[in-house]
């Protein structure tokens, strides 16, 4: 059927598809007249011919934009196309915060549909925060996001593709039949089709073309379809709509053959079929379809644009009775049908979360947030992605000879009555030490982290560098005092420019570059004057303050924010979210009445305001107390309009707030 597919259509370059995965090589004959642009990213380098991501993600994008006439005909030639490294051939694998990060900038970039031929095997499906508010962002912005089910062999899971609004896809062979190696996880009954994903031809850097198996390679197949669906769509004059197309290829999917128990159980919702999704984006009635259509006819046909199109390799053909995995062969090993024992298992490239800088019992957590205006003025739109970051401070060294340069240099402490020789990653150290030498602050590699994960690196630069490393200093200084200290700082908001610089940690991590302009916008939140100003507003309203409760709630509302609600910060509603939380201190003024009576957050929703200045980015940031002792009460909703087009956002007029019964 993809051959009938393309005399339809062969894609809009109005339609965006981004593929995540390893380096491409867009000088392979096959991509010569595709629109294709490189998104920067914390990979480096170009593809390596050898390199095994280079050789995934070569042969990922080759089933979606190999053009017409080549080695490998892809199935949406005529798509615009955005690449987003985010698998490094000498690392092999990321992180759910760096697959976030390359969602977001997918998204921010404007595409209509996200290929990710990789995931992470959990035990029920569960992700951390960061993937989760990712494939929120999606969902919010009518974004698809196509992930592979997993190569396992089992009735089991991966993320993102378990995670709601993604579309899982899972292999089968050219006969329509489940491949042994997909997974079948329960949540893909109701959001995961089949592909083919057996023998998939594709580009291999360097030239030439492999075939090879895995759900990788079904994966892009989807992500094709979904993007000539929507280019149909747009040559209907209707408006492309993901989520709607999502729905279609569920909803037209075919059944497994009912007489084998088994081969249903692993069908998930059931096989791709492009025919019927046609006629239900058309508005007809599948049925008719199915009358001149017979389904082996249409899984067949669903393999290649020519019959072969390729897969990215990821498992081997199971002609051998190997295990297969999501691995990437060579051209010699993928012809033979043989899988080298050191390649990787492409599903399990996600790890949860890099580990911890180093050891460092001295050392705080630490967290963060970036951010990007939609429309921002053009001078601020010059300086690159804005970012506004929300998290705790804390500092690495980068090598063992920069540590070692701190010890040395750094005097004995006096612990007590004891001379103890110096710590370099003792905080209560270094803020002295730096007190006498501000100027080996440069020296440090200053980053913002969540959960004692880096999540960004702070360099002062310009003219006043110098004061802001001084700010630096004095937060963590404030970081290191007892919790009941008046001048005690839990969390910092430091705005900046995202540089597309990257610096590697001590642990191996590579983390993105943010430069503050000045001091201006750095803060540190004293949540112990925080709690102080809320209470002098209750003592207004009714003369009585419960200093206990007033902590609590202020406690509850930071912690829901600093956890439950973070995020990377790269969307305007995500900094216009992390802004109301660094407008605490008005919010102290603003919440006394809920604080008063014991109110406490529910939740916290942001929506893009109808009313804003021009060359402004406004968004509205909804906040809703409930009484936790009494759930018949209205609830309490405060509203804040945030315009976040220039650096450091701004409240616009007054905050507003009113009763709701839900």
């Amino acid at each position: 059927m993809l051959d009938r597919l393309s005399t339809i259509s062969q894609g809009n370059n109005s339609i965006c598809i981004a593929v995540l995965d390893g380096p491409v090589d867009r000088n392979h004959p096959c991509f010569q007249g595709a629109d294709l642009t490189y998104l920067p990213t914390l990979v480096k380098g170009e593809a390596q011919t050898n390199g095994n991501m280079s050789i995934h993600g070569t042969h990922v994008a080759s089933i979606i934009f190999g053009q017409p006439g080549s080695s490998v005909e892809g199935i949406a030639p005529r798509c615009k196309g955005i690449i987003v490294p985010i698998f490094a051939d000498d690392r092999l694998k990321t992180s759910q915060l760096d697959l976030a990060r390359g969602i977001e900038q997918a998204v921010n970039a404007g595409a209509h549909v996200i290929n990710l031929s990789g995931g992470q095997l959990t035990d029920f499906g569960e992700a951390d925060g960061w993937l989760k508010n990712a494939v929120r962002l999606c969902r919010e912005n009518n974004v698809l996001l196509v992930a592979a089910a997993g190569n396992n062999s089992c009735d089991c899971l991966h993320v993102p593709a378990a995670l709601p609004s993604v579309l899982a896809v899972g292999a089968m062979d050219a006969h329509g039949k489940p491949l042994g190696f997909s997974n079948w996880g329960e949540a893909y009954k109701d959001q995961g089709i089949l592909a083919p994903g057996e023998d998939i031809l594709g580009a291999k850097p360097g030239g030439g073309t492999d075939r090879l198996s895995g759900t990788s390679f079904a994966s892009p197949i989807v992500s094709g379809v979904a993007a000539v669906l929507l280019s149909l769509q747009r040559e209907r004059g209707e408006t492309p709509d993901p989520h709607k197309v999502r729905q279609i290829l569920l909803q037209s999917a075919l059944p497994c053959d009912p007489d084998l128990p088994e081969e249903t159980r692993r069908c998930l919702a059931g096989r791709l079929n492009i025919p019927g999704a046609i006629t239900l984006l058309k508005g007809g009635n599948m049925a008719e379809e199915f009358t001149s259509v017979n389904a082996s006819e249409i899984e067949a046909a669903g393999c290649g644009c020519d019959g072969s199109l390729s897969n990215t390799g990821e498992a081997i053909a199971t002609t051998q009775g190997q295990s297969p995995q999501t691995s990437v062969a060579t051209a010699a090993t993928a012809t033979a049908g043989a899988v080298p024992s050191n390649t990787p298992n492409l599903q399990d490239l996600i790890q949860s979360f890099p580990t911890a800088t180093t050891t460092q019992p001295m050392m705080p957590n630490l967290t963060a947030n970036s951010v990007t205006a939609s429309q921002a003025p053009s001078e601020v739109a010059d300086m690159g992605q804005l970012v506004y970051a929300l998290g705790t401070l804390g500092y690495d060294f980068g090598t063992e000879a920069r540590r070692d340069s701190f010890k040395q240099l750094m005097p004995p402490f006096n612990f007590g009555t004891t001379m103890v020789p110096a710590n370099p990653y003792d905080a209560r150290q270094m803020v002295d030490y730096l007190d006498a030498n501000i100027s080996e602050s440069r020296s440090l590699i200053w980053t913002i982290n969540i959960e004692l994960t880096p999540v960004y690196a702070i360099d002062p630069s310009g003219p006043f560098a110098a004061e802001s490393y001084r700010a630096l200093h004095e937060l963590l200084s404030g970081q290191i005092q007892p919790e009941s200290d008046a001048e005690y700082v839990e969390r910092v908001s430091i705005p900046g420019i995202l540089t597309g610089r990257k610096v590697k940690l001590f642990s191996g991590q590579v983390i993105p570059v943010i430069e503050p302009q000045s001091t201006r916008g750095i803060y540190g939140w004293k949540v112990n004057n925080l709690v102080a100003a809320a209470m002098s507003a209750v003592q207004g309203e009714d003369g009585t303050a419960d200093e206990d409760r007033i902590r609590k709630t202020l406690d509850g509302f930071l912690n829901r924010i600093y956890y439950d609600l973070r995020n990377l910060g790269t969307t305007s509603q995500d900094r216009a979210l992390n802004f109301s939380v660094t407008n605490a201190f008005q919010a102290a003024q603003t919440f006394s009445e809920a604080v008063a009576v014991g109110m406490e957050l529910d939740s916290v929703t942001v929506e893009k305001s109808p009313f804003c200045r021009m060359d402004s980015d406004c968004w509205d940031v909804k906040l809703k107390f409930f009484d936790p002792e009494n759930s018949r009460r209205a609830k309490k909703i405060f509203r804040f309009t945030i315009d976040v087009s220039d650096l450091i956002p701004v409240t616009l007029g007054e905050v507003r707030s009113w009763s709701s019964p839900y």
